[in-house]
């Protein structure tokens, strides 16, 4: 039987749900996810409760709050003014509150998301913490297969 280790290569349901019980993210009624263990698909917190289950475990987490995103990080809201968000999005793209942005890091190799938490005159305030960060989490796994 395959146990996953660092680096496996899985197969798997997944389903990510916030303190109230509201899925963040489920797998359980659609088509499995495949990752590979130790790239940053999944937050290093929630991996770590995956080394040494089996094909076929079925396991549920509860993982308290801030462990799997971290604490909220007040740094993490900035403002952005509208000249950087124009020069950063398609033509004529206008944003309120509760919306969500994606950014080009640096390099423009990849992209991070901000929520918009306030629109004021020539700017806008943005969230660039995990949804779930500083939150308690619950976790629930399905292996299906370990590579």
């Amino acid at each position: 039987m395959n146990l996953i280790q660092a680096g496996s290569f899985l197969t798997l349901h997944y389903r990510l749900a916030g303190p109230d019980g509201t899925d963040f993210i489920n797998t359980f009624a659609e088509k499995p996810a495949t990752l590979t263990l130790g790239t940053g698909q999944l937050a290093p917190a929630i991996e770590a409760y995956l080394i040494g289950m089996a094909e076929g475990q079925r396991s549920l987490f509860e993982l308290p709050a801030g462990q799997a995103f971290g604490d909220r990080n007040p740094d993490m809201l900035q403002r952005v003014r509208d000249s950087l968000l124009d020069s950063l999005s398609d033509e004529g793209a206008q944003y309120g509150v509760g919306d969500v942005v994606q950014f080009p890091t640096p390099d423009g190799s990849g992209a991070y998301a901000g929520l918009v938490r306030e629109v004021g005159e020539g700017w806008m305030l943005f969230d660039f913490n995990h949804p779930l960060a500083g939150q308690p989490v619950s976790f629930e796994v399905q292996v299906i297969g370990v590579m």
